[in-house]
């Protein structure tokens, strides 16, 4: 007998769950590319996705998921053989980077583990080293998705005006747009990247990549644009269809309407101030649970974990155990340990997008479920801890 007959749900970092306006939003006829309606409500995402990411830039939207991204962000500002530094804290920061060696372009990495926060003051020597400015861009992962590590960008920033190095700020928020905070311009970015699948409550299949002046100075001389992933084009088309170099993702472009409308009723700040408490009610969970046995979250420092997702070790290859259970006995999808070694000691909680108390206190429960059914040692008190936060928000 199994109790996971009915609504799944997946707790994994993304796709996210879909609200029912975004889906109900998907299913319409094929619309007309060419003018009218379309063409209209991609004028008014525009706007949107700019305030989002608390930018004044410029915004292209790519039919990619984030990977995509990671390439229209570097072909747009770097020619081949330029450096790059890569600061990474996880899978998706070296993935980044395996993009950029990808573009044939000479490829700096700073691996500062994955369960640490990136050191600035190391970020910092190396950029005062570079004398001759060959650096052109440095790449960080805002919350990287495999380990829950967030990078400190203003502190990141500073350190970079200080040093007086004119290399491009480059993010990937793909974890943390419409998560946690982030201020593009507030911040000092000069190129933020994202995608649809998670923060925005959108199927995968759409990224966007902002930029600002700096960047698009870059992009003059850049010899890795082609055709498809040159954003000038995107940012001011002559033509509708430019804005997607071809034919518009019409059953994307509704349903992130709609996602972009329900962002903006709840209130950006409120919106991640509700991802804080879900999330610090994971954390309050699995602080209680570590108390006996193995358990434990996989960033110590609060402030360094995000917001949207949450990384935990259970070792004794008990991470897959859990999540076969969870699954497969409850309805309840979690995440993989994606990158870690061995992969099946961990699993991941994501809090993202579309979720609310009941959601997460259901993840928690089943979790507490599946530990207690396998026997897996765990200390009391988890859901007590985890409602706590939740009374007290």
């Amino acid at each position: 007998m199994s109790l996971a007959n009915g609504r799944p749900y997946l707790a994994i970092p993304g796709p996210s769950p879909l609200p029912d306006r975004v889906i109900q939003a998907m299913v319409r006829p094929s619309a007309n590319i060419y003018e009218g309606e379309l063409s209209q409500t991609v004028e008014t995402i525009i706007p949107d996705l700019r305030d989002i990411a608390r930018t004044k830039g410029k915004v292209a939207i790519y039919i990619s998921n984030g990977h995509g991204a990671w390439e229209a962000a570097l072909s747009n500002t770097h020619s081949r053989g330029d450096r790059v530094l890569a600061l990474t804290t996880g899978r998706f920061g070296h993935g980044w980077s395996e993009a950029a060696r990808g573009l044939q372009l000479d490829v700096v990495v700073e691996d500062f583990g994955q369960d640490k926060t990136v050191d600035i003051e190391r970020v910092a020597e190396i950029l005062s080293q570079d004398k001759d400015h060959k650096i052109k861009s440095v790449l960080a992962v805002h919350v990287d998705t495999s380990t829950g590590v967030k990078t400190d960008i203003p502190a990141l920033r500073r350190a970079m005006d200080d040093a007086n190095h004119p290399a491009l700020l480059q993010v990937d928020c793909i974890a943390t747009m419409g998560c946690d905070q982030f201020e593009m311009d507030a911040w000092g970015a000069d190129v933020t990247l994202a995608a649809s699948q998670k923060g925005l409550m959108t199927p995968p299949g759409l990224s966007f990549v902002w930029f600002n002046d700096r960047a698009a100075a870059a992009r003059e001389t850049a010899d890795l644009a082609t055709p498809y992933w040159d954003w000038k084009p995107r940012v001011k088309p002559e033509l509708f269809y430019q804005h997607f170099n071809g034919t518009a993702p019409t059953h994307l472009i509704y349903p992130l309407r709609t996602a972009l409308d329900m962002i903006k009723e709840e209130g950006l700040e409120n919106v991640w101030a509700r991802h804080e408490t879900l999330a610090r009610a994971v954390w309050a969970a699995v602080d209680a649970w570590g108390t006996v046995g193995d358990m434990r979250l996989n960033v110590a420092d609060p402030d360094m974990r995000g917001r949207s997702v949450t990384s935990i070790y259970l070792g004794n290859g008990d991470g897959d155990r859990l999540r076969h259970w969870c699954e497969h006995q409850a309805g309840v999808t979690l995440g993989i340990g994606l990158g870690r070694a061995p992969t099946s000691d961990w699993f991941r909680i994501a809090h993202m997008g579309h979720v609310n108390a009941h959601m997460t206190l259901g993840v928690l429960a089943v979790v507490q479920s599946g530990l207690t059914a396998l026997g897996i040692p765990h200390g009391p008190g988890a859901l007590e801890a985890a409602t706590q936060v939740i009374a007290k928000a």
